[in-house]
Protein backbone atom coordinates (compact mmCIF):
# COMPACT_ATOMS: atom_id res chain seq x y z
CA UNK A 1 0.00 0.00 0.00
CA UNK A 2 1.31 3.44 -0.95
CA UNK A 3 1.54 6.29 1.52
CA UNK A 4 -1.30 8.25 -0.07
CA UNK A 5 -3.50 5.15 0.10
CA UNK A 6 -2.82 4.81 3.82
CA UNK A 7 -3.76 8.47 4.31
CA UNK A 8 -6.97 7.94 2.36
CA UNK A 9 -7.79 4.92 4.54
CA UNK A 10 -7.08 6.92 7.71
CA UNK A 11 -9.28 9.81 6.53
CA UNK A 12 -12.11 7.36 5.91
CA UNK A 13 -11.70 5.81 9.36
CA UNK A 14 -11.76 9.23 11.02
CA UNK A 15 -14.91 10.19 9.12
CA UNK A 16 -16.72 6.99 10.08
CA UNK A 17 -15.81 7.26 13.77
CA UNK A 18 -16.89 10.92 13.75
CA UNK A 19 -20.41 9.78 12.85
CA UNK A 20 -20.74 8.35 16.36
CA UNK A 21 -18.12 10.11 18.50
CA UNK A 22 -18.17 13.89 18.81
CA UNK A 23 -14.70 15.44 19.01
CA UNK A 24 -11.78 13.36 20.34
CA UNK A 25 -9.87 13.76 17.03
CA UNK A 26 -6.48 13.58 18.78
CA UNK A 27 -7.47 10.40 20.62
CA UNK A 28 -8.64 8.76 17.39
CA UNK A 29 -5.34 9.67 15.72
CA UNK A 30 -3.36 8.18 18.61
CA UNK A 31 -5.40 4.96 18.44
CA UNK A 32 -4.70 4.65 14.70
CA UNK A 33 -1.02 5.42 15.27
CA UNK A 34 -0.77 2.76 17.99
CA UNK A 35 -2.49 0.22 15.75
CA UNK A 36 -0.05 0.79 12.86
CA UNK A 37 2.94 0.86 15.21
CA UNK A 38 1.94 -2.44 16.83
CA UNK A 39 1.44 -0.78 20.21
CA UNK A 40 -1.25 -0.49 22.87
CA UNK A 41 -2.95 2.61 24.23
CA UNK A 42 -4.19 3.58 27.69
CA UNK A 43 -7.07 6.06 27.86
CA UNK A 44 -7.53 7.92 31.13
CA UNK A 45 -10.48 10.13 31.86
CA UNK A 46 -13.62 10.54 33.92
CA UNK A 47 -16.62 8.29 33.23
CA UNK A 48 -18.77 9.26 30.28
CA UNK A 49 -16.07 10.61 27.96
CA UNK A 50 -16.55 7.94 25.24
CA UNK A 51 -13.49 5.83 26.09
CA UNK A 52 -15.33 2.53 25.66
CA UNK A 53 -17.32 3.73 22.66
CA UNK A 54 -14.14 4.79 20.82
CA UNK A 55 -12.78 1.25 21.02
CA UNK A 56 -16.04 -0.19 19.74
CA UNK A 57 -16.12 2.20 16.80
CA UNK A 58 -12.51 1.43 15.85
CA UNK A 59 -13.23 -2.30 15.88
CA UNK A 60 -16.34 -1.74 13.76
CA UNK A 61 -14.59 0.34 11.09
CA UNK A 62 -11.77 -2.20 10.67
CA UNK A 63 -13.91 -5.32 11.12
CA UNK A 64 -11.70 -6.51 13.98
CA UNK A 65 -12.57 -9.38 16.30
CA UNK A 66 -13.56 -7.38 19.40
CA UNK A 67 -13.33 -8.51 23.00
CA UNK A 68 -14.10 -6.72 26.24
CA UNK A 69 -13.09 -7.38 29.83
CA UNK A 70 -14.72 -5.41 32.63
CA UNK A 71 -12.03 -5.23 35.32
CA UNK A 72 -13.42 -5.56 38.83
CA UNK A 73 -11.82 -6.16 42.26
CA UNK A 74 -12.78 -9.86 42.23
CA UNK A 75 -11.53 -10.59 38.68
CA UNK A 76 -8.99 -13.43 38.51
CA UNK A 77 -6.23 -14.05 35.92
CA UNK A 78 -8.04 -17.16 34.66
CA UNK A 79 -11.07 -15.00 33.86
CA UNK A 80 -8.87 -13.14 31.36
CA UNK A 81 -6.72 -15.75 29.67
CA UNK A 82 -8.90 -18.84 30.13
CA UNK A 83 -8.24 -22.25 31.66
CA UNK A 84 -8.06 -25.96 30.94
CA UNK A 85 -11.23 -27.74 32.09
CA UNK A 86 -11.64 -31.49 32.45
CA UNK A 87 -14.13 -33.00 30.02
CA UNK A 88 -15.68 -36.07 31.65
CA UNK A 89 -17.04 -37.35 28.32
CA UNK A 90 -13.63 -37.42 26.65
CA UNK A 91 -11.64 -37.90 29.87
CA UNK A 92 -9.28 -35.14 28.77
CA UNK A 93 -8.61 -31.48 29.51
CA UNK A 94 -9.88 -28.97 26.95
CA UNK A 95 -8.93 -25.32 26.68
CA UNK A 96 -11.65 -22.79 27.40
CA UNK A 97 -10.30 -19.57 25.95
CA UNK A 98 -10.77 -16.32 27.80
CA UNK A 99 -11.88 -13.01 26.26
CA UNK A 100 -8.24 -12.06 25.64
CA UNK A 101 -8.32 -14.22 22.49
CA UNK A 102 -9.33 -11.49 20.07
CA UNK A 103 -7.78 -8.82 17.82
CA UNK A 104 -8.88 -5.67 19.65
CA UNK A 105 -9.26 -6.06 23.41
CA UNK A 106 -10.97 -3.40 25.48
CA UNK A 107 -9.57 -3.62 29.01
CA UNK A 108 -12.26 -1.52 30.65
CA UNK A 109 -11.39 0.25 33.92
CA UNK A 110 -8.14 -1.69 34.16
CA UNK A 111 -7.11 -0.01 37.39
CA UNK A 112 -10.12 -1.29 39.33
CA UNK A 113 -8.58 -4.75 39.66
CA UNK A 114 -5.62 -5.74 41.89
CA UNK A 115 -2.07 -5.87 40.42
CA UNK A 116 -2.09 -9.69 40.44
CA UNK A 117 -4.86 -9.70 37.84
CA UNK A 118 -3.41 -6.77 35.90
CA UNK A 119 -0.23 -8.82 35.51
CA UNK A 120 -2.14 -11.39 33.42
CA UNK A 121 -1.85 -8.94 30.52
CA UNK A 122 1.94 -8.47 30.71
CA UNK A 123 2.98 -11.41 28.53
CA UNK A 124 0.11 -10.88 26.12
CA UNK A 125 0.93 -7.21 25.53
CA UNK A 126 4.67 -7.75 25.17
CA UNK A 127 4.83 -11.02 23.21
CA UNK A 128 1.24 -11.45 21.98
CA UNK A 129 1.23 -14.88 23.60
CA UNK A 130 -0.48 -16.25 26.70
CA UNK A 131 0.74 -19.26 28.67
CA UNK A 132 -1.85 -21.61 30.16
CA UNK A 133 -0.59 -24.57 32.21
CA UNK A 134 2.86 -24.19 30.69
CA UNK A 135 1.68 -24.19 27.07
CA UNK A 136 1.95 -21.00 24.97
CA UNK A 137 -0.99 -19.86 22.85
CA UNK A 138 -0.50 -17.19 20.17
CA UNK A 139 -2.86 -14.23 20.02
CA UNK A 140 -1.96 -12.99 16.55
CA UNK A 141 0.27 -10.23 15.19
CA UNK A 142 -2.46 -7.59 15.29
CA UNK A 143 -3.53 -8.15 18.91
CA UNK A 144 -4.06 -4.68 20.35
CA UNK A 145 -5.15 -3.55 23.80
CA UNK A 146 -7.17 -0.39 24.31
CA UNK A 147 -7.30 0.03 28.08
CA UNK A 148 -9.35 2.58 29.97
CA UNK A 149 -8.83 3.78 33.49
CA UNK A 150 -10.37 6.31 35.82
CA UNK A 151 -8.17 9.04 37.31
CA UNK A 152 -6.17 7.86 40.30
CA UNK A 153 -7.92 10.41 42.51
CA UNK A 154 -11.18 8.44 42.27
CA UNK A 155 -12.15 5.80 44.82
CA UNK A 156 -11.60 2.09 44.33
CA UNK A 157 -8.66 2.20 41.94
CA UNK A 158 -5.26 0.49 42.05
CA UNK A 159 -2.26 2.28 40.49
CA UNK A 160 -0.83 0.39 37.53
CA UNK A 161 2.73 -0.85 38.20
CA UNK A 162 5.57 0.59 36.12
CA UNK A 163 6.07 -2.70 34.23
CA UNK A 164 2.42 -2.63 33.16
CA UNK A 165 2.52 1.02 32.12
CA UNK A 166 5.64 0.44 30.03
CA UNK A 167 3.68 -2.01 27.84
CA UNK A 168 1.55 0.87 26.54
CA UNK A 169 2.82 2.89 23.62
CA UNK A 170 0.62 5.85 24.56
CA UNK A 171 -1.25 7.18 27.54
CA UNK A 172 -3.89 9.64 26.45
CA UNK A 173 -5.73 11.86 28.92
CA UNK A 174 -9.30 12.61 27.90
CA UNK A 175 -10.94 15.82 29.08
CA UNK A 176 -14.56 16.87 29.14
CA UNK A 177 -15.87 18.16 25.79
CA UNK A 178 -16.26 21.82 24.93
CA UNK A 179 -19.64 23.54 25.30
CA UNK A 180 -20.56 23.14 21.62
CA UNK A 181 -19.39 19.51 21.55
CA UNK A 182 -21.41 18.70 24.65
CA UNK A 183 -24.53 20.24 23.09
CA UNK A 184 -24.01 18.03 20.05
CA UNK A 185 -23.50 14.95 22.23
CA UNK A 186 -26.70 15.57 24.16
CA UNK A 187 -28.66 16.21 20.95
CA UNK A 188 -27.30 13.03 19.32
CA UNK A 189 -27.47 10.62 22.26
CA UNK A 190 -30.03 12.21 24.58
CA UNK A 191 -32.87 10.00 23.36
CA UNK A 192 -31.02 6.67 23.61
CA UNK A 193 -30.80 4.22 26.49
CA UNK A 194 -27.39 2.74 27.32
CA UNK A 195 -24.39 2.53 25.01
CA UNK A 196 -25.49 2.70 21.36
CA UNK A 197 -24.36 0.28 18.69
CA UNK A 198 -21.95 2.03 16.28
CA UNK A 199 -23.81 0.41 13.37
CA UNK A 200 -27.04 2.14 14.45
CA UNK A 201 -25.26 5.49 14.07
CA UNK A 202 -24.10 4.74 10.54
CA UNK A 203 -20.58 3.60 11.34
CA UNK A 204 -19.55 1.12 8.64
CA UNK A 205 -16.56 -1.01 7.74
CA UNK A 206 -13.78 0.85 5.90
CA UNK A 207 -10.95 -1.66 6.03
CA UNK A 208 -9.94 -5.02 7.40
CA UNK A 209 -7.00 -7.26 8.18
CA UNK A 210 -5.47 -6.99 4.71
CA UNK A 211 -5.58 -3.20 4.75
CA UNK A 212 -4.06 -3.10 8.24
CA UNK A 213 -1.24 -5.44 7.21
CA UNK A 214 -0.51 -3.33 4.12
CA UNK A 215 -0.52 -0.11 6.15
CA UNK A 216 1.83 -1.62 8.75
CA UNK A 217 4.19 -2.64 5.94
CA UNK A 218 4.14 0.94 4.67
CA UNK A 219 5.21 2.19 8.12
CA UNK A 220 8.40 0.17 7.82
CA UNK A 221 9.34 2.09 4.67
CA UNK A 222 9.13 5.54 6.26
CA UNK A 223 12.44 7.42 6.40
CA UNK A 224 13.77 8.64 9.74
CA UNK A 225 16.63 11.08 9.23
CA UNK A 226 19.68 10.90 11.45
CA UNK A 227 18.97 14.41 12.75
CA UNK A 228 15.45 13.42 13.85
CA UNK A 229 16.79 10.25 15.50
CA UNK A 230 19.27 12.37 17.45
CA UNK A 231 16.44 14.69 18.44
CA UNK A 232 14.44 11.77 19.87
CA UNK A 233 17.43 10.46 21.80
CA UNK A 234 18.25 13.93 23.18
CA UNK A 235 14.66 14.37 24.35
CA UNK A 236 14.53 10.95 26.03
CA UNK A 237 17.90 11.45 27.73
CA UNK A 238 16.80 14.87 28.98
CA UNK A 239 14.06 13.20 31.04
CA UNK A 240 16.81 11.46 33.04
CA UNK A 241 18.77 14.64 33.63
CA UNK A 242 16.10 17.04 34.90
CA UNK A 243 15.69 17.45 38.64
CA UNK A 244 11.90 17.51 38.29
CA UNK A 245 11.79 13.82 37.35
CA UNK A 246 12.87 11.13 39.77
CA UNK A 247 12.88 8.48 37.02
CA UNK A 248 13.33 9.25 33.35
CA UNK A 249 12.37 7.36 30.21
CA UNK A 250 14.27 4.23 29.12
CA UNK A 251 15.99 3.60 25.77
CA UNK A 252 13.02 1.40 24.86
CA UNK A 253 10.82 4.47 25.18
CA UNK A 254 12.94 6.22 22.54
CA UNK A 255 12.72 3.24 20.18
CA UNK A 256 8.94 3.05 20.57
CA UNK A 257 8.62 6.81 20.05
CA UNK A 258 10.63 6.52 16.84
CA UNK A 259 8.33 3.78 15.55
CA UNK A 260 5.27 5.83 16.49
CA UNK A 261 6.58 8.86 14.56
CA UNK A 262 6.88 6.67 11.46
CA UNK A 263 3.27 5.56 11.89
CA UNK A 264 2.12 9.16 12.33
CA UNK A 265 4.01 10.23 9.22
CA UNK A 266 2.31 7.63 7.04
CA UNK A 267 -1.10 8.57 8.46
CA UNK A 268 -0.36 12.14 7.42
CA UNK A 269 0.58 11.04 3.91
CA UNK A 270 4.36 11.47 4.18
CA UNK A 271 7.15 8.98 3.57
CA UNK A 272 9.48 10.73 6.02
CA UNK A 273 9.38 11.83 9.67
CA UNK A 274 9.57 15.48 10.63
CA UNK A 275 10.35 17.00 14.07
CA UNK A 276 6.69 17.97 14.47
CA UNK A 277 5.85 14.25 14.57
CA UNK A 278 8.15 13.89 17.58
CA UNK A 279 6.68 16.94 19.30
CA UNK A 280 3.12 15.72 18.74
CA UNK A 281 3.78 12.25 20.20
CA UNK A 282 6.35 12.98 22.91
CA UNK A 283 3.81 13.73 25.66
CA UNK A 284 1.49 10.70 25.21
CA UNK A 285 4.50 8.42 24.61
CA UNK A 286 6.48 9.52 27.68
CA UNK A 287 4.06 10.76 30.37
CA UNK A 288 3.48 7.25 31.78
CA UNK A 289 7.15 6.24 31.64
CA UNK A 290 8.54 8.92 33.94
CA UNK A 291 8.05 9.58 37.66
CA UNK A 292 7.81 13.06 39.12
CA UNK A 293 10.29 13.98 41.84
CA UNK A 294 8.90 14.68 45.35
CA UNK A 295 10.22 18.25 45.23
CA UNK A 296 8.42 19.02 41.97
CA UNK A 297 5.26 17.41 43.31
CA UNK A 298 5.35 19.53 46.46
CA UNK A 299 5.82 22.67 44.37
CA UNK A 300 2.77 21.76 42.30
CA UNK A 301 4.48 20.91 39.02
CA UNK A 302 3.10 17.98 37.06
CA UNK A 303 4.54 15.38 34.69
CA UNK A 304 2.88 16.95 31.66
CA UNK A 305 4.17 20.41 32.54
CA UNK A 306 7.70 19.06 32.92
CA UNK A 307 7.66 17.18 29.62
CA UNK A 308 6.19 20.13 27.74
CA UNK A 309 8.91 22.38 29.16
CA UNK A 310 11.59 19.91 28.06
CA UNK A 311 10.15 19.72 24.56
CA UNK A 312 10.11 23.48 24.28
CA UNK A 313 13.64 23.84 25.64
CA UNK A 314 15.32 21.28 23.37
CA UNK A 315 15.94 22.69 19.93
CA UNK A 316 14.44 20.68 17.10
CA UNK A 317 16.42 20.06 13.91
CA UNK A 318 15.55 22.23 10.92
Amino acid sequence: MKVDEVKSLADGLRAEIAKAVVGQRQTVDLMLTALLAGGHILLEGPPGTAKTFLAQCLARTLDLDYGRIQFTPDLMPGDIIGTNLFNFQSSAFTLTKGPIFCELLLADEINRTPPKTQAALLEAMQERVVTIDGKPHALGDRFTVVATQNPIEQQGVYPLPEAQLDRFLFKQTLAYPSLEEEKQIVAQHGSRHGLPDPADLGVSRIGGRDEIAAAVAAVGEIRLAEEVTAYIVTLVRATRETADLETGASPRAGAMLALATRARAVLEGRDYVIPDDVKALALPALRHRVILSPAAEIEGRGVDDTLIALTERIEAPR
